[in-house]
């Protein structure tokens, strides 16, 4: 037996069915063996939803979800298409259908490089380049199981070529015969270290990859004379608190500094950056850490408190990725709407009720599953921003915007990056965050653990000259 969960404001008959008011789901499922319950109702705000699975999820029948009915009315998803509900569902995210000509204006009949294309964004990538019909998709990525994986999917998708290259995007000499040889037309670099917590512990490590990567990668482009280049930032860019953030924050600044280069011989690569929130489900993610204690019978650890985050799915992220590729202008920095932030301690709640368990706490002292507080580390902040400076101006697209945000003048690029390659050929982590801190306003990195000798070394560096021009021969 199911029922349908709807907006009923009181009981009724329908084609000799009656229709029950919402307040007396209980004594349905009591009374007449209610084994699932169907949600029918178009999307309602993130509390109405929250609240609602949180009520049924204490009855002892599965929830499931059914697309809006104006979508099934228009064709949208067949009336079967009835699936469990997730996640997603909760985040209160109004939806808005992908222009499917500015996806095909972005990728049809280009040849695309998607770096870290085995990474959860970098897939999402992948999947939404090839359904709109790419000249050709390149794959790079230095993991070697993953590229496998998402080549072996990619190549049953269609007559598309899909050439898996196995490499870094610090390596120039492969970039360089890369976008030579396979005559690349847009990149989305996606490629980056992001877990907080370990580029932290990793720095050097993790300012290589992800800041060195960049300069190479926009380098190679601009000499190649690539037509589009998409960089995709995060929200921890914005007044970053962690080293992940600063090099993010630094990632933008370089394609900035590629943007503002005269175009010469030819050369118009247009250099945009994508900046967004959490993705759903990414490597990076509080979700699958969330899923994997509950599945071990908790507890799930939740930082603080009053911690919140933005989130939206991945397959979302990457579609906006794509059509804010067509929408860019050279320099710009693109905002991803990502409607309200969303309390982690909420989220863990909703991911404990949707695996049919219940919270251990107080209030319950038999319940299944406790949440208890870790506090906050190194490089964590309680809130996300998106935007630097003023308010941003709309696109011709609802969810995305442009950012109006000054460059400040800051130490050249070329010599910062010359110091910076320095301190990672040295292994010196307090030369490369002193040049960290230089290049990105209002970071404050946490206390190095380095030794005396690499505080030495830094102390015998030269200070950075400020501000010099833009470059237009790189470094």
């Amino acid at each position: 037996v199911e029922v349908g969960v709807g907006c009923w404001t009181s009981c009724m008959d329908v084609l000799g069915l009656r229709v029950y008011q919402p307040g007396d789901i209980e004594g349905l499922v009591t009374n007449m063996g209610i084994r699932e319950i169907v949600i029918t109702t178009p999307t309602p705000m993130t509390n109405e939803r929250r609240e609602q699975v949180a009520r049924l999820s204490q009855l002892p029948a599965k929830i499931r979800i059914l697309p809006p009915l104006a979508d099934i009315a228009a064709g949208h998803y067949l009336v079967s298409s009835v699936r469990d509900i997730d996640i997603d569902d909760l985040l209160g995210r109004s939806e808005v259908a992908p222009d499917p000509e500015l996806l095909r204006a972005a990728v049809s009949g280009r040849t695309i490089l998607d770096t870290g294309a085995a990474g959860s964004i970098g897939q999402a990538m992948c999947r939404i380049v090839m359904q709109h019909r790419p000249a050709k998709l390149v794959l790079l990525d230095l993991n070697e199981h993953g590229l496998y994986q998402i080549n072996r999917e990619l190549a049953q998708q269609g007559p598309t070529p899909v050439v898996p290259v196995l490499g870094s995007a610090t390596s120039r000499k492969l970039l360089d015969r890369l976008l030579r040889e396979c005559g690349i037309e847009v990149i989305f670099h996606c490629a980056a270290y992001k877990h907080v917590r370990l580029v932290e512990e990793n720095m050097l490590e993790g300012v290589a990859n992800n800041v060195d990567g960049t300069w190479e990668l926009a380098e190679a482009a601009y000499q190649a004379g690539v037509q589009r280049f998409v960089l995709i930032s995060s929200a921890k860019a914005v007044r970053p608190a962690s080293v992940m953030g600063a090099t993010k924050r630094w990632s933008e600044l370089i394609l900035h500094h590629f943007s503002a280069m005269p175009a010469r011989e030819g050369r118009a690569t247009v250099f945009c950056s994508v900046r967004f929130g959490n993705v759903v489900g990414s490597s990076g993610s509080v979700v699958p850490l969330f899923k994997e204690q509950i599945a071990k019978g908790g507890p799930v650890t939740v930082t603080h408190d009053d911690m919140t985050r933005y989130f939206m799915s991945v397959r979302e992220a990457a579609e906006l990725i794509v059509q804010a590729c067509a929408l860019s202008v050279s320099g710009d920095i693109l905002l991803l709407e990502m409607g309200e932030p969303i309390r982690i301690r909420e989220l863990a709640e909703d991911m404990i009720r949707l695996a049919g368990l219940t919270i251990r706490d107080a209030a319950n002292p038999e319940g299944d599953i406790e949440i208890v507080y870790s506090g906050m580390r190194p490089g964590e902040k309680l809130y996300e921003e998106l935007l630097i400076g003023n308010d941003p101006v709309t696109t011709e697209h609802p969810k995305i915007m442009r950012a109006r945000e000054t460059h400040p003048g800051a130490v050249s690029l070329d010599q910062a990056m010359d110091r910076l390659s320095q301190a990672i050929l040295e292994g010196c982590t307090a030369s490369a965050m002193s040049v960290l801190r230089a290049i990105v306003d209002e970071f404050s990195p946490p206390a190095v653990r380095g030794t005396e000798e690499a505080g030495n070394r830094e102390s015998k560096q030269a200070p950075l000259a400020r501000p010099e021009p833009l470059s237009a021969t790189g470094r």
